[in-house]
């Protein structure tokens, strides 16, 4: 790696063996990335008091080319862990994906013929028109009203399975159009056949 591994604790006293897992994942990652600028770990708890119980939220933001790369597990997510151990191996492995995956594009080898990718409403703002996918690899993408096909944003809840294609946005990757899968897709369509 170019630049040193930052490594920071909020809320959590400071571990010698958890920082030393953590810089023992981090040095791998060159290994799935030719051009990583700088890596940069952030863990911590909601209270610092509680010690069981406690779900840990843990940050990987990689500088690869320009752009930020992110792996962000937070409390109430179906990847957060009470072992902060597991947590770091879990969450460097979704960083090894997505680090491939973005090495795999700028060589230009573009899977052809696959299927749109699936993955779950995770958080929806109706409000703000927009919302995130988790893909099945733990990542969050975001998408706006406009992405969902068949003007079916006000139908989204979280949970919900949905299609997607993915693109590089302004501030990263982003949903470029969403479409619900399953009888949640055919509801409407039954109900109210002329949409």
């Amino acid at each position: 790696m170019i630049l040193p591994i930052q490594i920071t604790f909020h809320n959590v006293d400071k571990s010698d063996a958890l920082e030393a897992k953590i810089r023992e994942a981090a040095e791998k990652l060159d290994q799935f990335h030719e051009d990583i600028m700088s890596c940069r770990v952030v863990v911590e708890a909601p209270h610092k008091r509680h010690h069981q119980g406690t779900l840990y939220h843990l940050r990987i933001d990689v500088s690869v080319s320009g752009k930020e790369i992110v792996v962000d597990r937070e409390p109430g997510d179906r990847n957060a862990h009470e072992d902060p151990y597991v947590m770091v191996r879990d969450a460097f492995e979704a960083m090894e994906r997505k680090l491939k995956d973005d090495e795999r594009r700028r060589h230009g080898e573009v899977k052809t013929g696959v299927a749109a990718p699936h993955g779950r409403v995770s958080k929806i703002f109706p409000d703000e028109g927009y919302g995130f996918i988790e893909t099945f690899d733990g990542s969050e993408l975001y998408f706006n009203k406009n992405s969902v096909l068949n003007d079916a944003f006000r139908r989204l809840s979280v949970g919900m399975e949905v299609r997607f294609r993915e693109e590089m946005g302004l501030k990263g990757p982003q949903a470029s159009t969403v479409d619900i899968v399953g009888r949640e897709a055919s509801h409407d369509e039954r109900t109210h056949p002329l949409r």
